[in-house]
């Protein structure tokens, strides 16, 4: 059993990575698809724009899908350094959603990537536009797989228990890739991803009109971004709502917390709007609610009962013994409803923006086209919150209602972890800014000509001078 410090420094060395790890997933996973759609518009109609702009956003996509990389493999070796334990307990269970990542998933994403990145003009032109389509449901596969592995932390099944050991075996790979958790978890993350990658196209378009640059094609990217973003938007509220409804059932000291109710209440349960939480006194000093909500989106029914956070810690202490069964309610409660306003203020901008410039109208004033840049921002921040909520609501449980967090950790030197923490501070704080820069001079260059290379490309050989 791991102590207090050990516990919070190995948690937040995680958390750090995860999320920096995560900055660079929604990008990825939403604009391969925009990629091979304008990929195969101008294999289709021939029209020049689709192809510069394919290859613009394609350099964009290639540098963001490499830090993901470097930064994704980082975090694995966490699991073996800081959370050992936790690698045992669930390496029978956990080992065949993340096998099938890298067998499956990975393998089509480096592969078809490169032959996207170097089969231009050299491979059958059909061919090329597959290989993006192909690197694009790599992607996807990849977060099919991951979601599957994190969906049974947070509600394991198809398992037994071996009597020898206590842990966790696999008897049912069925029941872990397809239970409902998962799949809804999957789409609300993927519709994140596709949200992302609009508000992000969204904001390079602004950024060239504000300048009445490439107007032909950057209204083009503008409108379909608008109408991705909207589209998607929509769906992540209708999943968001289904998913909802799962954890109220699977995860009910989440919904508690994150709803920062702590006693039970229904039909008819209030949703918080705002609240001042003491998490010691386990009460709300005062709050501001909207009557019959909480039951509507927790339960699908008016007549719902939510069951608050005091009766679940009794009932938690009756079952696994004395503890602190409640997560940082403060921390679920803001991270939920920042989750939420961040993704509303992207797609509400973006509706605004579609007003502004129906029938073809470029609107004049350096606020409207400040903001539509800087909005760019607001996807990342609801997509981490989320996690933040995902992941610090399930506490103290790192596999719910199996194994605690402070059970998971390896008996490593917490001096350790201090010398470790700025040391990945430095390293990630480098990545960023590699990633800034290189994004922000393709940004900057705009759709590149026929002669330029794509990032990730090498430069054409110069001629040979005649002497």
């Amino acid at each position: 059993m791991g102590d207090g410090l050990l516990v919070d420094l190995s948690r937040l060395q995680f958390a750090t990575t995860t999320l920096y790890h995560y900055l660079f997933v929604p990008l990825t996973l939403g604009l391969a698809p925009y990629v091979a759609l304008l990929e195969t518009l101008h294999w289709r109609t021939g029209k020049d724009s689709y192809r510069r702009l394919a290859r613009f956003f394609g350099s964009l996509l290639i540098i963001n899908f490499a830090m993901g990389i470097v930064t994704g493999i980082v975090q694995e070796f966490q699991f073996g350094m800081n959370w050992s334990v936790f690698s045992r307990f669930v390496g029978d269970v956990f080992g065949a959603p993340l096998a099938m990542e890298g067998l499956f998933a990975f393998f089509l994403e480096s592969t078809f990537l490169g032959l996207w990145l170097f089969g231009r003009d050299r491979l059958p032109r059909g061919v090329h536009v597959a290989c993006i389509w192909i690197f694009t449901l790599g992607t996807w596969l990849s977060a099919y797989f991951i979601i599957v592995a994190n969906s049974w932390m947070q509600h394991p099944v198809g398992y037994a228990i071996d009597p020898l050991t206590g842990y966790p075996v696999l008897n049912d790979i069925g029941a872990v890739l397809f239970q409902p958790f998962a799949l809804w978890a999957y789409a609300h993350t993927v519709l994140g991803g596709l949200v992302a990658a609009s508000v992000f196209v969204f904001a390079v378009a602004a950024y060239h009109l504000k300048r009445r640059q490439h107007v032909g094609e950057m209204r083009w990217a503008w409108r379909t971004a608008i109408a991705m973003g909207l589209i998607a938007a929509t769906g992540q509220m209708i999943v968001g709502d289904v998913l909802g409804v799962i954890v109220t059932d699977v995860q009910p000291m989440k919904i508690a917390a994150g709803e920062a109710l702590w006693e039970t209440e229904g039909p008819c349960a209030s949703l918080g709007i705002v609240a001042i939480i003491d998490q010691e006194a386990r009460e709300n000093t005062w709050e501001l609610s909207i009557p019959c909500l909480l039951s509507i989106v927790a339960t699908n029914s008016v007549d719902g009962v939510v069951v608050g956070a005091n009766e679940l810690q009794e009932q938690y202490e009756e079952q696994f013994g004395p503890g602190n069964y409640t997560p940082n309610v403060w921390i679920a409660f803001y991270a939920f409803r920042l989750m939420m306003g961040f993704g509303l203020i992207g797609a509400a901008w973006m509706l605004v923006a579609w007003w502004r410039t129906r029938k073809g109208r470029l609107p004049e004033g350096r606020v409207f086209w400040a903001i539509s840049i800087w909005i760019v921002f607001t996807p990342w921040l609801g997509n981490m919150f989320g996690w933040i909520f995902t992941e610090n609501a399930r506490q103290p449980w790192v596999v719910y209602d199996m194994l605690l967090t402070r059970d998971a950790v390896s008996q490593i030197s917490p001096t350790f972890l201090l010398i470790s923490l700025p040391v990945f501070f430095l390293l990630y704080g480098a990545f960023a800014i590699v990633e800034f820069i290189l994004l922000r001079r393709y940004v900057i260059k705009g759709p590149p000509t026929d002669d330029e290379p794509m990032a990730g490309q090498p430069a054409p050989p110069r001629p040979a001078q005649v002497a």
